[in-house]
C-alpha cells in the first residue's frame, strides 16, 4: 500500500484554497500540494509532473476559462494521466452536473459543507480513503 505523496487542487476561489490548506495542516499529513486555478493550469502541472504525477485530484467545477468537466475529459482521454483517481469538491447538486462528471470518471462527488468543521471531516475521511487504497 502507497501513502499519498502528491495532490493536486483545482480550485479558483482563494478562501477555500486556504481553507484546504489549514485542513491539511491540521490534520498533520506530508504531501506536495499543487495548486491550480483553472483546468488549463491544471493540465499544465501534470504535463511538467511526468515522473511525479499526483496520486489524487481534487477539482471544482466551477471554474472561469476550462471548467472542471472540460478538465476530467482532457484527463481521463490522456494515457499517461487517466488512472489518476479524480474527486469533485463542489457547491453544484445539480444532477445534471454530477452525472456528467460520473460519465467522465471521477471517482467520488463531495458537495462543500458550510460549517468548517464538516469540512475538515469530509476533507479527512477523502484523504483517509485514498491513503487506504492501492494506488498505482
Amino acid at each position: 500500500m502507497k501513502a499519498l505523496t502528491h495532490l493536486l487542487l483545482l480550485e479558483d476561489d482563494a478562501i477555500e484554497i486556504m481553507k484546504f490548506e489549514r485542513v491539511i495542516q491540521k490534520l498533520a499529513t506530508s504531501f506536495t500540494l499543487s495548486i491550480a486555478h483553472d483546468g488549463a493550469i491544471a493540465l499544465e502541472t501534470l504535463q511538467q509532473a511526468k515522473d511525479h504525477l499526483p496520486e489524487l485530484i481534487l477539482l471544482d467545477l466551477n471554474m472561469p476559462n476550462f471548467n472542471g468537466i472540460e478538465f476530467l475529459r482532457s484527463v481521463k482521454k490522456e494515457p499517461a494521466w487517466c488512472h489518476i483517481p479524480c474527486v469533485v469538491l463542489t457547491t453544484s447538486d445539480n444532477r445534471i452536473d454530477l452525472m456528467d462528471c460520473y460519465r467522465e470518471g471521477i471517482a467520488g462527488y463531495f458537495l462543500k459543507p458550510l460549517r468548517y468543521d464538516d469540512y475538515v471531516a469530509l476533507i479527512q475521511s477523502i484523504l483517509a480513503y485514498w491513503n487506504n487504497s492501492h494506488l498505482v
